[in-house]
């Protein structure tokens, strides 16, 4: 920039600025209009200037502040599902602790109802019941024994993924269950409730939910894989609801505790009483059980090992714990103390497969495509899980390819937008198949999972496919190019032995009929309008040049010989109508045989046949009725050129391309010769 541009800059930039006095000054200093002009364009190129800065500094970063809102979203929901890990570890810590207190709390607790038998419980349970009855459809709540309230209160139910208020609710917590009652619109007599659900208090985590307005005071249960969002009335109430809620659950791990332990040894009891003959042999390892040591310092710590494996995430380390205690196990008898053992391991087990599920669950970050999916799916099928395993993987990377076809832009082409959709769906269902055959390589039984997957795959394409292409009534042309460029994509399967063009022409066969049927109507249509305005005189095409172009269309639709109907200069020897008839109907058999499968042979050949007979009657008929023998001799040469140029191309066009005659449009040829015929006659064709 000049130097003049630099001071210029420098006054603009100024804190001190008046724009009043600026112009005030200016129109004083100058001589005349020509110098105010010059400095308007100064300022105007500064201006330019600095909206040009500022754009590319706009756009300099781009690509890099999407990725970080993007890496800012996944970090988002990953942060929210460490945070749920947490405060399960939390919880399970907090139980542990309250399980080894409650010896005291027991003894206490003895006292009480030995001095206020059954009071309270009875007072407890006569609630529930006059609550319940308010509920309908709740009366068989009450039939297990020993269920009481805890607590209860309106809450107001929210979606979790727009945030919008679905319905107002009421919720009763008892010692066991959690139950969910939306309010009548309509009441009658005592009922105000309808019964939604009831959550077993195992079967959920509660999650506090940070206040951000005017979304505040919400908490959300989480129940795999569904999660439901909850607003209380105001903020103690909200916690309230998460301190009671917690407190019943820890209640309830500890009451259940107890009782394994009360019922753990009258089990050898019962097994003595048995009478069944078979039993003896079952106990025979018993006695010789006491040789199996499992005193040994890995076997004891084994629950806990395992305990920290899951916490950290450590998967491996954690089925290979398994396969070693499995392997020391497998040749020594079954006894009281390996049965015990047996069941500390199967709940670790338990817990590590929900993790694993959950590490599956479309719930969780697609990112990193099928690779991502390898380490909880092969943990899986170490344990001996390979179905759900196999089902987990199949529904995640379906999860993945809708989330993928979602978010793709529509672009303005319809084109380029199927281009892109092809190339994002099978590339995924490559990678998927690929990477399944790594995974499953030993379980051959789950490739038949694959295959059908795959094709509910291809529905959800498809569906996105033909919404596109033709739902927007799209131009034939567009919609063969569309057609032909998923077919190319579609054989790309093949090289992993999938092919799934059948599906494919399947799924699409009725909207490429409709869309066969459509074009076919319009053809016809534009033809009828033609040849009513049809005066049979030949073509002038004023120029050289529109001649050759017309030369080269001909020549591009298969029609040879053309320049034999051409005359001097600039004339064409056929009518206008013959002509543009021969070029559109060319045009839709190029089209239609891009579109062609076996199950569109007939309505592809009916609708050639169509088109081509509204022609030829229309030429039969011209001549039948015209008295002036030149223009009867005119129109018969238009004839001579359908039957005898323009539909053996199409024929023999039809046959190369499909690989079998198109017997219809030669019956239609032979039953519509012309012949040479008296210009003073009235009959045209056989």
């Amino acid at each position: 920039m000049s130097e003049t541009g630099n001071r210029l800059r420098k006054l603009l930039e100024s804190p001190n600025f008046d724009p009043q006095n600026y112009v005030k000054q200016l129109s004083q200093q100058s001589d005349g209009d020509r110098d105010l002009q010059e400095h308007r364009q100064k300022i105007q190129n500064l201006a330019d200037e600095t909206a040009q800065n500022l754009k590319k500094n706009v756009y300099k970063n781009y690509r890099q502040f999407i990725e970080t809102a993007k890496e800012i979203s996944y970090l988002e929901s990953e942060m929210y599902q460490l945070s749920h890990i947490l405060t399960e570890q939390k919880s399970i810590m907090e139980s542990i602790t309250q399980a080894l207190l409650s010896t005291d709390k027991d003894e206490t607790s003895k006292e009480m109802q030995a001095a206020f038998p059954k009071e309270t419980e009875e007072l407890k349970q006569r609630t529930l019941t006059s609550l319940l009855e308010k509920v309908e459809g709740g009366k068989n709540i009450m039939d297990t024994p020993g269920r009481h309230l805890v607590y209860n209160g309106d809450l107001v139910e929210f979606d979790v993924d727009n945030m919008s208020p679905i319905q107002k609710v009421h919720a009763f917590l008892m010692n066991d269950c959690l139950l969910i009652a939306t309010w009548l619109p309509n009441r009658r007599g005592t009922v105000k409730y309808k019964y939604n659900v009831l959550y077993d208090l195992e079967s959920f985590a509660v999650v506090n939910v940070k206040d951000n307005p005017p979304m505040k005071d919400m908490f959300k249960i989480l129940m795999f894989p569904d999660s439901r969002i909850f607003q209380a009335e105001n903020s103690k109430i909200k916690k309230e609801w998460l301190e009671i809620l917690d407190e019943t659950k820890k209640n309830k791990v500890t009451k259940d505790h107890h009782k394994k332990e009360e019922e753990a040894p009258t089990s050898p009891i019962r097994a003595e009483v048995s009478t069944n003959p078979f039993d003896q042999e079952d106990e025979e390892p018993s006695v010789s059980g006491e040789s199996v040591d499992l005193g040994l310092e890995w076997i004891q710590e084994l629950p806990e090992d395992l305990d920290v494996c899951i916490a950290q995430r450590d998967f491996e380390g954690a089925v290979d714990l398994l396969d070693k205690l499995n392997e020391y196990l497998k040749d020594q008898p079954v006894t009281q103390r390996v049965k015990e053992l047996r069941l500390k391991v199967d709940e670790r087990v338990r817990q590590l497969t929900e993790v694993l599920v959950f590490e599956l669950s479309p719930d969780r970050s697609l990112r990193g495509g099928p690779k991502a999916t390898r380490r909880a799916v092969s943990q899986l099928i170490r344990l001996g899980q390979s179905t759900k395993a196999c089902e987990l993987f199949l529904k995640n990377r379906a999860a993945a390819v809708q989330t993928a076809i979602r978010q793709l832009r529509i672009e303005g082409a319809t084109l380029l937008y199927i281009h892109k959709l092809c190339n994002i769906f099978f590339t995924s269902l490559l990678e998927t198949a690929k990477e399944f055959e790594m995974d499953f390589a030993g379980n051959t039984g789950c490739y038949s999972a694959f295959v059908v997957w795959s094709k509910s795959a291809m529905r959800m394409f498809v569906d996105a496919f033909s919404g596109q292409v033709f739902d927007s009534k799209e131009s034939l042309s567009t919609a063969a190019e569309c057609v032909k460029v998923a077919k190319e994509h579609c054989r790309q399967l093949t090289e992993i032995g999938l092919d799934l063009t059948f599906t494919l022409q399947s799924l699409l066969v009725k909207d490429i009929k409709a869309a066969l049927l459509s074009y076919n109507d319009i053809i016809i249509e534009a033809t009828k309008h033609r040849n009513s305005e049809e005066m049979w005189r030949r073509m002038n095409l004023m120029t050289p040049e529109a001649l050759a172009k017309l030369k080269d269309e001909m020549r591009g639709c298969g029609i040879g010989g053309f320049e034999q109907y051409t005359g001097d200069d600039c004339w064409v020897n056929l009518s206008y109508t013959i002509v543009a008839f021969t070029k559109q109907m060319m045009s839709f058999l190029e089209e239609g045989l891009k579109l062609y499968f076996s199950e569109l042979h007939m309505v592809l050949l009916e609708s050639l046949r169509e088109i081509i007979l509204v022609a030829v009657q229309h030429v039969d008929y011209s001549l039948r009725c015209e008295q002036d023998p030149e223009k009867k001799a005119f129109i018969m040469q238009n004839a001579s050129f359908l039957h005898d140029t323009v539909l053996p191309v199409v024929e023999r066009r039809f046959e190369e391309a499909v690989g079998k005659p198109a017997k219809q449009l030669q019956d239609l040829r032979k039953s519509t010769k012309p012949v040479r015929i008296n210009p003073e006659s009235t009959t045209s064709m056989v």
